[in-house]
């Protein structure tokens, strides 16, 4: 039967050690918690002839990889936020089960359809075999399980309750899953329209408006085109004979703009007007308010300490003015002044929220009160976006007829005034023959 060394704290915080001869990790916590103890480490003690097993091992693993793991910088470093949350919830309920973490991960790993992951799952179990906890095996890997994941996970072996965290992990992934699938659902639509637009644009501008120029050199006689005509013809004689020149502006104007973004002050310029914005600064900002209540609720309501909670908040903000408003919160809690004082100040917040999380704090049920705020927000963002999407059908089709009926009025302005022209001139030899 395998030995877990352990370290522990008594009930008047002296540290205990000591070693333990149980089946699984989860069999020592339970064995410590009724010594009355509080975990804090638990390792696995290795045999001696399996550490010497281990050391031949693994140059014999470096050499079968050796050649042809070739890893490119910015690519196959991550996994998608889909593929992380399946794997959180299959693990979850193995956990829940029964099932050794081990053999859990072991059972992943083999039905794992995505490289990445797999590999990733694999170097988890090897981890855990080596003595380390599953913390610690999630931190060796920052690009796919961010600090929030860790430092839960943490939480839930420490508490004894790793199943009952990684079913609160799951859920929290799964719903911030849901909300991004329809905010990006309801996007599809106007970028679509936008594409569309773009398209018929390239081609009236290239294509179209040319042959009108033919058109018009042969009639009027020399007379002068109408303003607003001229005006889209020198448009489509720059985007036809500088394609190249308009392209590279365009990317260069777009990457300008990506480097504004990472900059300091560019990032807090965009971060504001994303949650001004006339139709989509509601959407936003009920989806910060939502992200910033569960993300919180979930990690005070698995053990993590407030403070550690509010800075793993503060970076998986995902907005500036949010972040600030944490920072703030965090600033305060750590004077020992309340949470709803620096929420009210932010002015990122809503009444409503701030009214909720006062009644949390008062009757010491905040991760619970944090947690609806969050399904409230949920259903609200819901409505926004149904809301985002019935205002944007009408603007884009209005927007597109009004790129392409100015282009039309442009092209008949001077047939217009030709007729009206021809139409005066034979009223006034009427007028004379008379």
């Amino acid at each position: 039967m395998p030995k877990f060394s352990y370290v522990a704290m008594d009930q008047k915080g002296k540290e205990v050690k000591g070693v333990l001869e149980v089946a699984t990790q989860n069999e020592a916590i339970n064995r410590i918690k009724e010594m009355q103890l509080f975990p804090t480490k638990i390792v696995a003690v290795d045999k001696p002839k399996e550490k010497g097993a281990d050391k031949k091992a693994k140059p014999a693993a470096k050499k079968k990889g050796g050649g042809i793991n070739i890893k490119i910088p910015g690519f196959g470093g991550g996994v998608k936020s889909k593929v992380l949350t399946t794997f959180t919830r299959q693990l979850a309920t193995l956990v829940e089960a029964g099932l050794p973490l081990l053999r859990g991960l072991r059972v992943l790993e083999k039905q794992e359809r995505h490289p990445n992951l797999k590999r990733i799952i694999g170097e988890l179990a090897l981890s855990i075999e080596g003595g380390s906890t599953f913390s610690e095996g999630l931190a060796q890997h920052p690009k796919v399980f961010d600090r929030l994941f860790v430092n839960m996970v943490k939480a839930g072996e420490l508490g004894g309750v790793l199943e009952v965290v990684l079913a609160r992990l799951s859920e929290f992934m799964e719903k911030a899953q849901k909300i991004k699938g329809k905010v990006v659902a309801a996007m599809f639509y106007p970028v679509a329209v936008l594409l569309v637009a773009i398209v018929i644009l390239g081609v009236l501008l290239t294509l179209v408006i040319p042959k009108f120029r033919e058109v018009f050199a042969g009639l009027g006689e020399g007379r002068p085109l109408p303003a607003f005509t001229t005006f889209v013809m020198d448009i489509s004689d720059a985007v036809k004979n500088h394609v190249i020149l308009v392209l590279i502006g365009a990317v260069v104007f777009y990457i300008l703009f990506i480097l504004f973004g990472k900059t300091k002050f560019g990032r807090a310029v965009i971060d504001k007007m994303k949650l001004k914005l006339p139709v989509f600064g509601p959407v936003i900002s009920k989806v910060a308010i939502s992200r910033f209540a569960r993300t919180l609720g979930t990690l005070v309501s698995s053990g993590v300490p407030i403070l550690q909670a509010l800075n793993i908040v503060k970076e998986t903000a995902g907005n500036v003015i949010v972040a600030k408003a944490v920072m703030m919160v965090h600033d305060s809690v750590k004077e020992g002044e309340t949470i709803t004082a620096p929420l009210e100040a932010s002015g990122v917040f809503p009444p409503m929220v701030i009214s909720m999380v006062d009644v949390g704090e008062q009757t010491g049920a905040l991760p619970e009160m944090l947690l609806k705020i969050a399904d409230n927000f949920d259903e609200e963002v819901d409505n926004a976006v149904a809301a985002m999407t019935s205002l944007l059908e009408p603007i884009m089709i209005v927007f597109l007829a009004v790129i392409v009926g100015s282009i039309v009025i442009a092209m008949f302005l001077p047939l217009i005034d030709l007729m009206n022209t021809m139409g005066g001139d034979g009223g006034g030899g009427k007028g004379g023959k008379e």
